[in-house]
């Protein structure tokens, strides 16, 4: 594999240097390696063939066995092509070609037999295939059942590199490597009656059938995702033996005086397990990395506050940071009101504090007489200096790098535990592998008392009936949300936007005041406008999505989202988490035009079949992918994935992950003569990386 690995590109028959440049800069391939591991994304079946006669127009690429005709160039300049005339006896098809034409016009010969292969249309009432794939009778190609699909630009296809070339060249690296070595132990192959390796490699370029190519996919994906989860395992394991953390035995007097007189709810089933689970990792004596998952209103914040009061039990502080202004001073004003009666300490830090206020935060946490810091990016600044911090919560973690964050824990001579929170659902399979070295929680109740968001779909040609909605609402002295994708108005784009909506809405409900926010407005704009519809000075706050995270005004009740069809799942959901936050029945109404594609209708009703964040995330994954997730992981793992999908492949990271932790039980160090292969591969594929495993 390393000789794979190491052998350029531009070696390989047919490539060299210009052409190597071309795969390099387009698709990544550099090495023998890169072209073995560049897997098709579908396949189409070449072992049957087709006669003129027996065309249709919803057909799929097909195979087509005959003669050329005749060959003839029309046109001139960058308007010439090249058009011949097919026939297998059965009928005539015309074969086009707009690029490359004198290339063709060489390689192919009237009354030589050839097999062609392409989608037919038909134009101008008689049939065509638009630069087909051409092999002899005797092609290995030709005919030869399951064909892979690769991946490619169009600057490739109009270079001539084509899915039949990508085939070719891997053919002759496969050719020219008999051998290719494991990279997986023998008994994990024999346990779990995995493809060897070449096999595999073998069946998923060019498979002899189905049930082989199945068995090459399995394999394939099982190591890519094996890897990784071996990889987080190890480093999280490591990090468990050599990071010792606070032992927090007691519970003591803020902890019960806060939970017998100040609790504002009963806490739900839910919140009581997370707590005891925390409040275990907390006594253990090791350093608590656990992420906390709750939909929008499940009552985080409320779990962070106890288990920021069992630290304050045992003699020590406690931060919460959040990623904007907003967010970090609704949290202030939420726990300090909360802890108010029972004599805690707690202030705000954001970069908006005045230095004199500054200097007494400073002084206040040096002394210890400041139990609780709240902030935003402020809090991680060098000459903020705790005198004994032992419990971090981190907000929308997702929002800081990583190692934004461990600058904040490492302002301990003990490394203090450490609480990171999002409301963004997390797919368990997704979960298993960005999150995979920590422990991981989940609010999956709604506190008593709180109602069910009713969400409607509804067209432009309902607005009216729309806006009485909100005239209704209105009325009843509740708040309004409306957002807008854009600003401002594009004319590429037929979308509503805010400036425009702006000022239909104040001419539309006259009697109300409106406020307005956006992300180019400044900082002390924004909280302006902000605080002016949470006091309920406005009664309809004017969005894009900068209030998808942070705003909390329980008297809103109806979120209004213009062109909806623009919004993800899970931005939908997020924008839909900020009313349903009071005791009233809250709306959230996703307006679109009437005309969108059938997807995109199904992706809306599902938004309007259910409020669970987890089951749109889980849709949401399957629909759009992973993305790029590198941002929010933990453990700096690459996820250029060649062949696994972190949408659909969960049960195989869980096979995965369940292995790779009996490994680890077995031989921690990986230590034994069996397992050096676990370690070459482990070095070859993450050692280039940062070494995450100090860093929660």
């Amino acid at each position: 594999m390393n000789r794979l690995r190491n052998t350029d590109i531009k070696y390989l028959k047919g490539v060299g240097p210009k052409r190597a440049e071309l795969l390099n800069k387009q698709l990544d391939i550099k090495s023998y390696y890169d072209m073995l591991y560049h897997f098709p994304t579908n396949y189409v079946d070449r072992s049957s063939v087709y006669t003129i006669s027996s065309l249709n127009g919803d057909m799929p690429a097909i195979q087509l066995k005959g003669r050329f005709v005749t060959f003839n160039t029309q046109g001139e300049g960058a308007k010439s092509r090249l058009v011949a005339l097919f026939s297998d006896g059965t009928g005539t098809i015309e074969v086009v070609w707009f690029k490359r034409i004198k290339q063709i016009r060489e390689a192919y010969n009237i009354g030589n037999e050839y097999v062609l292969f392409g989608k037919p249309t038909v134009f101008n009432g008689r049939w065509n295939i638009v630069h087909p794939e051409i092999d002899t009778t005797t092609s290995a190609a030709a005919m030869q059942g399951l064909r892979g699909i690769y991946p490619l630009t169009e600057t490739l296809r109009n270079k001539g590199i084509t899915s039949r070339t990508l085939f070719t060249y891997i053919q002759g690296i496969l050719s020219a490597t008999p051998n290719i070595a494991e990279t997986l132990p023998q008994s994990l192959i024999t346990r779990l009656n995995l493809m060897p390796l070449r096999e595999a490699l073998v069946n998923i370029h060019n498979p002899k059938n189905n049930e082989q190519l199945q068995r090459a996919k399995f394999r394939l994906k099982f190591e890519e995702l094996f890897y990784i989860q071996l990889n987080i395992l190890r480093y999280s394991r490591r990090r468990a033996s050599a990071t010792a953390g606070f032992r927090f035995s007691r519970i003591g007097h803020y902890f019960n005086t806060f939970y017998s007189q100040c609790l504002p709810f009963q806490l739900t089933g839910a919140q009581k397990r997370v707590i005891k689970e925390i409040r275990a990792d907390m006594g253990s004596g090791q350093q608590m990395n656990r992420l906390l998952q709750g939909d929008v209103g499940s009552g985080k914040t409320l779990v962070a506050l106890l288990c920021m009061l069992i630290a304050l039990d045992n003699d020590t502080q406690a931060c919460l940071m959040a990623p904007t202004e907003i967010l970090a001073t609704q949290h202030y004003e939420t726990i300090s009101k909360l802890v108010a009666p029972i004599g805690i300490n707690v202030k705000l830090l954001t970069g908006s504090t005045r230095k004199k206020e500054r200097d007494a935060i400073h002084s206040q946490l040096e002394d210890g007489s400041l139990h609780i810091l709240i902030g935003t990016h402020a809090v991680i600044e060098d000459n903020v200096q705790f005198r004994n911090l032992g419990f971090v919560v981190i907000d929308e973690q997702h929002r800081f790098g990583v190692a934004q964050r461990a600058r904040l824990w490492k302002k301990n001579s003990i490394a203090p535990h450490v609480l990171v929170m999002t409301a963004t659902p997390i797919p368990r399979t997704l979960a298993m592998t960005l999150y995979g070295d920590l422990s991981v929680s989940v609010i999956d109740e709604l506190p008593p008392g709180r109602k069910p968001i009713e969400t409607w779909l509804r067209y432009d040609n309902q607005r009216l009936d729309v806006y009485k909605h909100i005239g209704r609402e209105l009325q009843q002295g509740r708040q309004v949300y409306i957002v807008y994708p854009l600003i401002q108005e594009n004319e590429k784009l037929d979308l509503r936007c805010l400036e425009e909506g702006y000022e239909l809405i104040r001419e539309t409900f006259p009697m109300y005041k409106v406020a307005y926010v956006h992300g180019k407005m400044k900082p002390s704009e924004k909280d302006y406008q902000m605080s002016i519809f949470a006091s309920h000075e406005a009664h309809i706050l004017v969005a894009t999505t900068v209030i998808e995270v942070g705003v909390n005004v329980p008297n809103a009740t109806t979120m209004l989202i213009e062109n909806a069809e623009r919004f993800g799942l899970s931005q939908l959901h997020q924008l839909r988490g900020r009313v349903g936050r009071g005791g009233g029945q809250s709306y959230c109404i996703l307006m679109t035009k009437h005309q969108i594609a059938s997807e995109t209708r199904h992706r809306l009703e599902i938004m309007t079949s259910t409020t669970d964040g987890f089951v749109i995330a889980e849709e949401d994954l399957k629909m759009r992918g992973p993305g790029d997730l590198e941002g929010t992981m933990q453990s700096g793992i690459a996820m250029d994935l060649h062949i696994a999908n972190l949408a659909t492949d969960g049960q195989i990271i869980q096979l995965a992950r369940n292995n790779a932790d009996d490994i680890l039980d077995a031989d921690p160090e990986l230590a034994s003569a069996e397992n050096a292969v676990l370690r070459q591969q482990l070095t070859l594929l993450f050692d280039k990386k940062i070494d995450w495993s100090q860093i929660s």
